[in-house]
């Protein structure tokens, strides 16, 4: 049941952001007089499920729910009809207009999703307000990357950090968005002696966000006892209970997550053999059991009751601002991350429709539900605008060369950088799936 309300939050959602880009490149043609001839959501390969001529324009619905569609007269688009390019050009067609109001027919979807994802946002939470976790739920500060902790950069352990670039730590769930994708470098840090100093970064915590393909380097720091047992994985299998309080591996004292999770990155191999000590009723036990390739042994840490967020309600006025600056920040911080898909384990962390429905919940939560709506419409705005033939931001970069040479690109180059997208967007759609298929089975 899970699995199938999941999918149907993610095929509303991208319904609703599908119809709205294709909405946004139909408003402007036909602002211009350009002749639209389908209108469809979803794709029609030989058969559509509805479909309903109005005026010029056929609506439909198609059965394989991988986007949607406006087919614009004189235009080479994925429908590659060359026939209709080889006649005259007609004075309702795409072909046929200024290139600066074609470069706005072809910018408007990537608009439309823009202006979507931040009136969601501003809506969520006008509605919903919004969660942050302060720096006073740091009962034992935070916990540092232990990769990153070997740059010595002065933060430790139990530190506390205070304030970024003089900006009192608001929310520190960002404070590694801040660091690694908003080039924040100062930062004040408060010790568990209370004692405090300021700390400036230098260009190795970038060296170090590209080496390890990473930009978590701080996290709360929280004791381990176990929330849940994964079925079937080592730890269900050597007999670990939910409720147990790890607090040794092999003997090393792991009193936190982060330290268990540096003990078990220790171990070589893809299964290495380590006892876990755990506290169960106030006795100590020993199990042993193997890591997998991971570096897990295959459980979900408990969440301590005092690292809770902090629910805050805004005027219709503040959800404006707030919206606003959500949504720039979100574009902001994943165009950051996009290069780090060019990595080894970039490109491994890729996914496709199964990685964009474990953003839904297992239970239906309209708050959610929008909001992660808000976020994948300002996620294809960004895919779109990238250069990349059969993307809007392909037929862009064709209409600025002919607004700035004063000369269109050759039809014959126009195909073939459409047929050589859409291939390339086909390598890239079965690669991410790809990879969600194998996280599936063989993770």
């Amino acid at each position: 049941m899970d699995f199938w309300i999941k999918a149907a939050q993610l095929i509303l959602s991208l319904a609703i952001l599908v119809t709205v880009h294709e909405f946004g490149h139909y408003l402007a043609a036909r602002a211009f007089k350009i002749r639209v001839e389908k209108f469809y959501l979803f794709f029609d390969p030989w058969f559509s499920l509805l479909k309903k001529k109005i005026g010029d324009t056929e609506w439909g619905i198609g059965w394989l729910p991988l986007g949607g569609y406006v087919k614009i007269a004189g235009m080479i688009d994925e429908s590659m009809d060359t026939d209709q390019m080889a006649e005259p050009p007609k004075e309702d067609e795409f072909r046929s207009k200024p290139a600066w109001q074609r470069l706005i027919v072809m910018a408007a979807g990537v608009i439309v999703n823009v202006v979507v994802g931040i009136f969601i946002y501003i809506m969520v939470v006008a509605a919903w307000g919004d969660n942050v976790v302060s720096n006073d739920t740091l009962k034992y500060g935070v916990a540092v990357n232990k990769n990153f902790a070997e740059l010595n950069t002065g933060i430790e352990d139990g530190d506390v950090i205070t304030a970024v670039d003089g900006e009192a730590v608001e929310n520190v769930n960002l404070i590694n968005f801040q660091i690694f994708l908003r080039g924040y470098r100062e930062l004040e840090v408060q010790q568990p002696s209370g004692e405090k100093k300021t700390i400036t970064l230098d260009k190795n915590v970038d060296d170090w966000m590209w080496e390890n393909d990473a930009v978590m380097a701080f996290s709360p720091r929280i004791p381990v006892v176990v929330d849940s047992v994964m079925e079937n994985r080592h730890a269900f299998i050597a007999g670990l209970q939910k409720g147990d309080s790890i607090t040794t591996i092999n003997g090393v004292e792991t009193p936190f997550f982060h330290d268990l999770q540096a003990e078990l990155a220790k171990q070589e191999g893809d299964s290495t053999a380590v006892k876990v000590g755990f506290y169960r009723g106030g006795s100590f036990q020993e199990i042993s059991t193997f890591t997998d390739a991971k570096k897990t042994i295959g459980f979900i840490p408990k969440n301590p009751a005092w690292l809770k967020s902090t629910h805050r309600s805004y005027t219709f006025g503040e959800s404006i601002s707030r919206g606003i600056d959500k949504a720039i920040w979100t574009m902001h911080d994943y165009a950051a991350q996009l290069p780090l898909i060019f990595t080894s384990k970039g490109a491994q962390s890729v996914g496709g429709f199964g990685a964009i429905g474990s953003l839904f919940p297992p239970a239906w939560d309209w708050e959610v539900f929008w909001a992660r709506t808000a976020f994948i419409s300002l996620i294809l705005a960004i895919m779109n605008i990238l250069p990349i033939p059969a993307l809007d931001g392909g037929h862009i970069v064709f209409l600025l060369y002919e607004m700035i040479t004063g000369k269109e690109a050759p039809q014959k180059v126009l195909e073939y950088a459409q047929l050589i997208g859409f291939l390339l967007l086909i390598s890239l759609f079965l690669f991410a799936n790809g990879n969600d298929v194998y996280r599936a089975f063989f993770k």
